[in-house]
C-alpha cells in the first residue's frame, strides 16, 4: 500500500511514512493510491470478532507491510485496553430503526480516543525503528475541544515526541480545556489562540506549508489530516454494521460533522465494500458542509459560536479527500482548486464532484432548538443522555429520507459530562464526570495564551521545543 498526495506533487509515501508525515509536503492530504475491496464474505468473517480483532483485521490492508499483522493486533490490543466498557464502541438501541454507537468510552471521553490511542502506540513504534537524524518528532495541533485532549493523553510523557496543542481561547468548554491544560508531562505544550479554530487550524497548516519552518523540526499531525487517525476511525463503521445485519443489509450512519475526518471515514468503509446506505453529514448553523452537498456552494462564512463547538467551523480539512476522489484523482485540478478556495473563500464543486457525492451523502444543517428537542427524546424516550454534538447528529438521523427497515446508527461522539450546562438546559439532567477523571478541577492548569500569528507560535514553538 503506497500513499498519494490529493494535490500530485509530494513524495509518495508507505504507512510508516505517512503517520509521521501527518500532512504532504505540497500542501494537499495523503490517501491511498487505490482504495482495498473486501467481498461479501470478508465482511461477515468480522461477525463475533472483539473491537482489537476487528480494528487488526481492518487497518491490515492500510498498514501493508509496515507492522506484521501478530504485531497489528497487540497494538490495537493495547491501545483499547483503556476504554471503561468491553465493547469499545457500544451499540445502543433508542427505538425500531433508530441506534447509538457509543465512542465516548475512551481515557478522555471522547471519539477522538479511538484513534488517537493507536496513533500514539504508532508514533512509538515507528520513532523507535529508526530516527535517522536522532530529533524528537515534533506534533504540532490544532484543536475545536476533543482533538487536544485525546492526542495530549495519548502522547503526554512518550520518548521522541514533543506536542504543540492550539486551542481556541474561550470557545471550548472548561473540560476540554482542562483535559488539556492539566497534563503535566513535559513534552506537552497547550497554546489558547486569540481565534476560532479554522485560525487555529490554518496556523498549523501555514506552518507545515513553511519550508524553512518545517526543515528545523520532524514535523507530524495528529488532526484527521494524518491518514493514520482517520484510517482507525474506519473501524468503527464495519464494527457496528456487522452486528446490525452486514453485509447482509445495508446500515445509514449520522455523523456529527465538523472537519470531515469522522464521516470522511464513513467514506472509505463504503468504497472498501461496507454496504452503507446512507452518510448523513450532520451540522450545526455553521453549514458550509451541507451547503456543499447540496447546492456545490464551498463558500466561507464567518464562524458562529454555538453549544456544539467542535462544529464551530467554516473550513473542513478533510473535505479536500473527498473532492479528490470524486474529481478523477486530478492532483493538479484539485490543487488549483484549493488554491481559488484559499485565496477568495469560495469554491464550486464541479459537476462530477457534485454528482459524485449525492448517491452516498445526505447534509443537515440542524438548529439549536432541533438538537435540544432530539436530546430530550433520547432522554424521555430512550433513556440515554447525550451531548449535544450527539443530539445534532440524532436530530438529522430521525428526519433523514432513509428506506423503512434500514437501521440508522447516530456517532455518539463525546460523553455528555463534557458539555454540562448544554445537557441540563436541554434535559434538566446534568451528567457528572466519570470517576477516573472525577478530580479534574482540582488539578492545576498550564497554559500559553498568544495572538494568531505565525511569528508569535511559530517563536513560542521553537523556543520551547526540545533540541
Amino acid at each position: 500500500m503506497r500513499y498519494i498526495s490529493t494535490r500530485g506533487t509530494a513524495p509518495t509515501l508507505d504507512f510508516r511514512g505517512v503517520t509521521l508525515a501527518g500532512l504532504a509536503a505540497d500542501g494537499g492530504l495523503y490517501v491511498p493510491d487505490v482504495w482495498p475491496r473486501w467481498s461479501a464474505d470478508e465482511i461477515a468473517a468480522l461477525a463475533g470478532l472483539s473491537y482489537p480483532q476487528t480494528a487488526a483485521r481492518v487497518l491490515a490492508p492500510f498498514a501493508d507491510d509496515a507492522i506484521p499483522p501478530a504485531d497489528l493486533l497487540a497494538l490495537c490490543e493495547q491501545a483499547y485496553g483503556r476504554f471503561a466498557h468491553a465493547a469499545v464502541a457500544p451499540l445502543v438501541q433508542l427505538d425500531h430503526d433508530q441506534w447509538m454507537l457509543e465512542l465516548f468510552h475512551g481515557p478522555t471521553l471522547a471519539f477522538k480516543d479511538v484513534a488517537l490511542q493507536l496513533l500514539g502506540l504508532l508514533f512509538e513504534r515507528f520513532i523507535a525503528g529508526g530516527n535517522r537524524d536522532g530529533r524528537p518528532l515534533t506534533v504540532i495541533g490544532a484543536t475545536s475541544g476533543d482533538t487536544g485532549s485525546a492526542a495530549i493523553d495519548a502522547l503526554a510523557g512518550r520518548a521522541g515526541v514533543e506536542v504543540f496543542m492550539l486551542h481556541p481561547l474561550g470557545r471550548v468548554t472548561d473540560v476540554q480545556r482542562r483535559q488539556m491544560t492539566t497534563v503535566a508531562a513535559p513534552n506537552i505544550h497547550n497554546i489558547a489562540v486569540e481565534g476560532d479554530f479554522d485560525a487555529a487550524q490554518a496556523l498549523v497548516k501555514a506552518m507545515f506549508n513553511d519550508r524553512g519552518f518545517a526543515s528545523r523540526f520532524r514535523l507530524s499531525a495528529v488532526n484527521s489530516i494524518n491518514w493514520a487517525r482517520l484510517a482507525a476511525q474506519v473501524v468503527y463503521y464495519f464494527y457496528a454494521a456487522v452486528r446490525l445485519g452486514a453485509p447482509g443489509r445495508a446500515i445509514a450512519f449520522s455523523v456529527p460533522t465538523g472537519n470531515f475526518g469522522d464521516v470522511f471515514a464513513g467514506y472509505v468503509a463504503a468504497k472498501m465494500g461496507l454496504p452503507i446506505a446512507r452518510l448523513i453529514v450532520a451540522t450545526n448553523v455553521n453549514d458550509i458542509l451541507v451547503r456543499a452537498l447540496t447546492g456545490s456552494d464551498y463558500s466561507r462564512g464567518a464562524v458562529q459560536v454555538t453549544a456544539t463547538p467542535s462544529m464551530d467551523i467554516q473550513v473542513s480539512s478533510n473535505f479536500e479527500r473527498l473532492l479528490f476522489d470524486l474529481n478523477g484523482r486530478d492532483g493538479a485540478a484539485l490543487a488549483a482548486q484549493m488554491a481559488g478556495f484559499e485565496a477568495t473563500h469560495a469554491m464550486r464543486l464541479t459537476a462530477e464532484q457534485h454528482a459524485g457525492a449525492a448517491p452516498l451523502f445526505a447534509g443537515d444543517a440542524v438548529r439549536a432548538d432541533d438538537m435540544m428537542t432530539a436530546m430530550r427524546w433520547a432522554h424521555e424516550r430512550g433513556g440515554e443522555v447525550i451531548d449535544p454534538h450527539t443530539g445534532i447528529a440524532l436530530a438529522a438521523a430521525r428526519r433523514a429520507a432513509i428506506p423503512a427497515g434500514t437501521p440508522v446508527v447516530t456517532l455518539a461522539t463525546a460523553h455528555p459530562a463534557k458539555f454540562r450546562d448544554a445537557v441540563e438546559r436541554a434535559t434538566g439532567v446534568r451528567p457528572a464526570l466519570p470517576p477516573r477523571v472525577g478530580d479534574l478541577f482540582q488539578r492545576q492548569e498550564r497554559f500559553a495564551t498568544l495572538p494568531a500569528t505565525t511569528a508569535a507560535v511559530g517563536g513560542f514553538i521553537a523556543e520551547h521545543a526540545a533540541a
